[in-house]
Order: structure tokens, then C-alpha cells, then sequence
């Protein structure tokens, strides 16, 4: 028997608060009063009340012994926690690509990396080319569920990831993943991939050592 093709007002809300969550539009420390939110959702409380039991036990939420919610604390803030799960999920994505990714999309990943290569720095067509060149990526590793993870990822981050490197330099390590991806390395693909993106913002803790004489 097929399974009906609806969504509950409770996992409509579920996801909706989510989503404000991990955008960080409910920041961390947030107070979640359900009477609130349900005026502001457009709803009764009752699917607000029963979604935030299910945001609990995800771990995104806290209740206390008075049952007041809020949203859980990080030990990172918003934009480090992002970057974070970007490599991780992004490595992952890059090594399910690497498995099966078609010459067709290999070419189109291709064109968006030659454009990119092009550009002049004060260029503002990089921020949507980048995000054509990792969505291609995402997409040719053929997981619904992990391309919906890096669409909740992105949407945080407005005008796009912030980066301290050149457009000629994301080029050079997008061609290496390219290479990787045509190779199909899957692991140097992965690598590669988590490098890039852990080295594109301020978390330098985290980033590679760059080998003497290298680039």
C-alpha cells in the first residue's frame, strides 16, 4: 500500500523550526515559547508543543525542569559550526561523487570551473558560480537526504560562504577535486574537498599544514 502524500501540521512546524534553527534565525540561548510561536508559525500550539518534543530529542533544543525550551548552546558559534559540518558533509559528498559521477556532469562541473578561473576579483558573479560548482557536486552524489542537509547549510549563509583565498585560487583547488572526481579517487576526492573548505574562512586550528614549498 502506498503511503499518503501529505505532511502533518507537526512536521511542517518540526521542520520550520529547524530550519530556523540551523539557519540561525533561532539563535543559540533563544527562549521557545510555544504561544509565540505558534502566533508567529500560524498555527495552534499543539503541533508547536509536540515539535518541539521531537527538536529535543534531536538535540537542538534544552528543556529545563520547568519545561521552559530553548535552543541548545554550541560550543562553536554559528558560522564555525557551519564550516565544520560543511567539510564533513561536503567530504562525504565528493567521495559518493567520485563513485558515480557521469562524463556529462564531470563537463558541466568543468565549464563552471573554467568560468570561475576567469574571473576578475571584484567579479560578483563568483558567489553564484561557486555555489553551481559545489551543488554540482552535491547532486552527482545522488543522496536526496544529504543535498537537503547542504540546502538548509547554504541558506545561513545569505550572500554565500565568506573565503580568504582568490577566485584563481578556488579555481586551483576546485580543478584538483575535478581531477579527483574524473579520476575517480574517492578518497583524495573527500580530502581534498574537506581541505578546501575547513582552509576558506578564519577556523585556523583546523586547517592543513601546508607543506614547505607547496603551494
Amino acid at each position: 500500500m502506498s503511503q499518503p502524500l501529505y505532511t502533518s501540521k507537526t512536521e511542517l512546524v518540526t521542520s520550520m523550526l529547524r530550519e530556523m534553527i540551523v539557519t540561525d534565525e533561532l539563535a543559540a540561548g533563544t527562549t521557545l515559547r510555544q504561544r509565540d510561536l505558534a502566533d508567529r508559525l500560524g498555527v495552534s500550539p499543539t503541533p508547536v508543543r509536540e515539535a518541539l518534543r521531537r527538536l529535543e530529542s534531536e538535540g537542538l533544543i534544552t528543556t529545563d525542569a520547568h519545561r521552559s525550551a530553548t535552543v541548545a548552546e554550541s560550543a562553536f558559534d554559528a558560522k564555525e559550526e557551519n564550516y565544520l559540518i560543511r567539510a564533513a558533509l561536503e567530504s562525504l559528498a565528493a567521495q559518493l561523487a567520485a563513485k558515480r559521477i557521469t562524463s556529462e556532469r564531470l563537463s558541466a562541473i568543468q565549464s563552471v570551473n573554467d568560468r570561475i578561473a576567469g574571473l576578475a576579483e571584484d567579479d560578483r558573479s563568483y558567489g553564484s558560480l561557486n555555489r553551481d560548482f559545489h551543488f554540482a557536486i552535491y547532486q552527482a552524489a545522488e543522496s536526496p537526504v544529504l543535498l537537503s542537509l547542504m540546502r538548509m547549510l547554504w541558506q545561513s549563509m545569505p550572500d554565500g560562504p565568506k573565503v580568504v583565498r582568490t577566485h584563481r585560487e578556488s579555481a586551483e583547488e576546485h580543478q584538483a577535486i575535478i581531477d579527483a572526481l574524473r579520476e575517480g579517487d574517492s578518497a583524495r576526492a573527500g580530502e581534498l574537498t574537506r581541505a578546501h573548505i575547513v582552509g576558506s574562512t578564519h577556523l585556523e586550528d583546523e586547517r592543513p599544514a601546508r607543506r614547505e614549498g607547496g603551494r
